[in-house]
């Protein structure tokens, strides 16, 4: 990554804490996504970002990986935090931290060595900064959407057999995903949440209830891996197949639905449904242009729903999400939401996974999601353009 390509994710960073905390002194980067996002490089380690252009990088293992891909100068190496403490003669009494991130027993770790008098968190300045994706993250997100359409509308298609189990083919769209260039896992931000791939369903185990916060549900390999598919069920004639993955290159995002069928059409009610999320999909990627407020898509969206579709939309039963999509990039779950709350106006080069779904008893989750860059002239899909329930 290049030294240049750093520099300005760290300019806008302090940028936004100057903004939002006027003579801020030190903030503290822990988790390895985002020293990732500042040095290139994902180490057991810990950066030191100070405004006006300070900067600390200190790295328990591995110091010497660290240094053949970070292009940042005077990486060090620490055995502990009290390495890094010696060269400080004063500490600030605040320091800025992850806070959604960083587990208490590592923080107090680091407060034995800095004493300092209060925490506060930078979290949002951090998001708002990554919301908005440079050229060279854009293309790492393309090459991910074109690997993304690549393997689900093509490739993927000539693997289904009557007989096999959902994780039969969970492995075998493992592979081709990994052939395809796929970095192999599709990363969270939201807490103690796992992932390999995504959701890989037949039939009604795409509305099966999951701790996982989306519309689509999952059975998963059982109880205590609640990922992937299930071994039991198999692939049956007239099945709706759910694909619900992230896709990744370079350790960005994108993430995409698609549907099939499986041995026969549809019936057309469920068609007509399937459609109408897709419409749904368009409208809102019309709208994602600068300016615009996630708040006032998701209204304007819900609003104009009448309360028989409201039923089972974005989720089945209880377990109905209040989302319509959400930014992505290097994790799949970022800012900004396309629900209630997000006021703050849209700006080009965000990108953002629309997914408009809904539940129907005993045939499945229909409806789709792609993933899209803000631009002046609405939406711009990256992941394909296959409008579901593919005859397969």
């Amino acid at each position: 990554m290049l030294l240049t390509e750093l520099q300005d994710r760290l300019r806008r960073f302090r940028a936004a804490m100057d903004q939002s905390n006027p003579g801020w002194e030190l903030a503290a980067i822990f988790s390895k996504v985002n020293q990732y996002y500042f040095t290139g490089t994902m180490q057991d380690g810990m950066l030191f970002i100070l405004p006006g252009g300070g900067l600390q990088y200190w790295v328990r293992r591995s110091h010497e990986r660290a240094t053949m891909e970070s292009p940042l100068p005077n990486i060090q190496p620490m055995e502990s935090f009290r390495d890094a403490a010696a060269g400080w003669k004063s500490i600030p009494d605040t320091v800025y931290l992850e806070t959604e991130i960083v587990p208490l027993a590592a923080y107090q770790r680091f407060a034995k060595y800095f004493p300092f008098k209060q925490t506060k968190p930078l979290d949002l300045q951090l998001a708002s900064v990554r919301a908005v994706k440079s050229k060279y993250e854009l293309a790492c997100m393309e090459q991910a959407g074109r690997i993304h359409q690549l393997v689900l509308e093509e490739q993927l298609p000539s693997a289904f057999r009557e007989g096999m189990s959902e994780a039969d083919l969970s492995g075998e769209l493992f592979s081709l995903l990994l052939k395809a260039g796929h970095h192999g896992i599709a990363r969270f931000g939201m807490f103690d949440t796992e992932m390999v791939l995504g959701n890989i369903c037949f039939g009604e185990s795409s509305i099966h209830p999951t701790y996982f916060n989306g519309p689509g549900g999952n059975r998963g390999i059982g109880a205590a891996v609640p990922l992937m598919g299930s071994r039991e069920r198999t692939l049956k004639n007239g099945d709706l197949v759910f694909i619900d993955i992230g896709c990744g290159y370079e350790g960005y995002h994108t993430d995409k639905t698609m549907t099939y069928v499986f041995g026969k059409p549809p019936e057309q009610h469920v068609i007509e449904t399937h459609n109408r999320c897709v419409e749904i999909q368009d409208r809102i990627a019309e709208m994602l242009k600068p300016g615009i407020a996630p708040e006032t898509i998701y209204q304007t969206v819900m609003q104009g729903l009448d309360e028989p579709f409201r039923t089972n939309f974005m989720g089945y039963g209880n377990r109905r999400v209040k989302f319509l999509g959400h930014g992505i990039g290097l994790t799949v779950d970022e800012v900004p939401v396309i629900a209630e709350g997000f006021k703050a106006p849209l700006q080009e080069n965000m990108a953002l996974a629309v997914e408009p779904k809904k539940g129907m008893e005993d045939i499945g989750m229909v409806g789709i999601e792609n993933t899209f860059i803000v631009t002046a002239d609405g939406g711009r899909c990256i992941t394909g353009n296959h409008r579901g329930l593919m005859l397969v």
